[in-house]
C-alpha cells in the first residue's frame, strides 16, 4: 500500500514539474514561432502554434533596418567590462564587511542594504546629471562605471563569504605573512569561486537586457546597446511584428547559450547561497 502511495506521489510531482517546464519554455517557443511569421499570420485568430516559413526573410529585413552587429558589439563591450569589474569591486567589498571589522562597519552595511529598497528609476536624473557633469554621456562609461559596486553583489558576496571562508584560514595565512590583499585574493577568491560565477551570469544577463539606462544617457547611434537598437523596430504607424520577434529572438540567443554553458554553476551558486547561514 506504502509502495503505491509512493508511486503515485511521484507521479504527481514528476507531472507538476512537467506543467512548470511547459509553462516556462512556451514563452521562448511562442517567440520561436512568431519570427518565422509574417504579421498577418502572427494576428491571425485562432493563433498559429506551428513554424511557419518566413525566419530567413524575417532576419533580412532585421538585418537591413537596424546595426544590429554594431549593437551587439557595444553590448558585449559593456557587459563584459561590467561582469569583470562588478566581481572585482563586489568580491572585495563583500569580504571586506565580512571578515574585518572596522568602526561603523554594520551601518555602512545596513546603508547598503537599504539601498537595494530605492527603485534605480529614481536615480536617473541624478545620475545623468553627473554623467554629463564629468563629461561621461555617449561614453561606455556611463554605461558601465554606475553599476560596477552595486548592493546586491556585495550583499552576496558577504553572505557567502562569511559561511564559506573559515576565520583559521585567514589567520592561518596572516601568519604566513599576507597583507590584507593576498589574503583576499589567494584564499577567499578561490573559495568564493561559485558565487562569483552567479554574480557573473546574473551581471551579464542584467547589462544585456537593460534598455532604461541606456536610452537616457547614450545619444549617439555608435553607442547604441542592442536592447535600444531594436527598439528602432517598432515602427511609427505600422510594425513588421515578424521582424521584430525574429531581431528578439536573434537577440535572445546568446543569453541561453551563455546560460547551458555556465548553468551548473549558476544552479549551485543559487543553492549554496541558499544554504548559508
Amino acid at each position: 500500500m506504502m509502495v503505491g502511495k509512493s508511486w503515485i506521489s511521484k507521479g504527481l510531482t514528476h507531472l507538476v514539474l512537467l506543467i512548470g517546464v511547459v509553462i516556462s519554455v512556451f514563452p521562448f517557443y511562442w517567440l520561436a514561432v512568431m519570427s518565422t511569421n509574417t504579421t498577418s499570420q502572427i494576428l491571425h485568430f485562432p493563433p498559429k502554434l506551428i513554424f511557419g516559413n518566413q525566419l530567413w526573410i524575417n532576419l533580412k529585413h532585421v538585418f537591413a533596418n537596424i546595426d544590429f552587429l554594431q549593437g551587439f558589439t557595444n553590448t558585449l563591450i559593456v557587459a563584459v567590462i561590467s561582469v569583470v569589474g562588478t566581481l572585482f569591486f563586489c568580491s572585495l567589498a563583500g569580504f571586506t564587511f565580512a571578515k574585518f571589522k572596522f568602526p561603523g562597519r554594520n551601518f555602512l552595511f545596513v546603508s547598503l542594504l537599504i539601498t537595494m529598497m530605492i527603485p534605480s528609476q529614481i536615480s536617473f536624473i541624478p545620475s545623468f546629471i553627473v554623467m554629463a557633469k564629468i563629461g561621461w554621456v555617449n561614453s561606455y562609461q556611463s554605461l558601465i562605471v554606475p553599476g560596477l559596486a552595486n548592493a546586491f553583489g556585495i550583499f552576496w558576496i558577504r553572505q557567502y563569504c562569511d559561511g564559506s571562508v573559515p576565520d583559521e584560514l585567514l589567520e592561518a595565512g596572516r601568519l604566513d605573512g599576507c597583507n590584507q590583499f593576498r589574503l583576499y585574493w589567494n584564499i577567499a577568491i578561490p573559495i568564493l569561486r561559485p558565487a562569483l560565477a552567479f554574480l557573473g551570469i546574473f551581471t551579464f544577463i542584467g547589462v544585456y537586457n537593460d534598455y532604461l539606462w541606456p536610452l537616457v544617457v547614450i545619444n549617439n547611434p555608435d553607442r547604441f546597446t542592442l536592447q535600444v537598437v531594436l527598439s528602432q523596430l517598432n515602427g511609427i504607424y505600422n510594425t513588421d511584428y515578424g521582424m521584430v520577434m525574429a531581431g528578439t529572438l536573434l537577440a535572445t540567443v546568446p543569453l541561453i547559450i551563455i546560460f547551458f554553458i555556465f548553468s551548473r554553476n549558476f544552479i549551485s551558486g543559487i543553492a549554496d547561497g541558499a544554504v548559508k547561514d
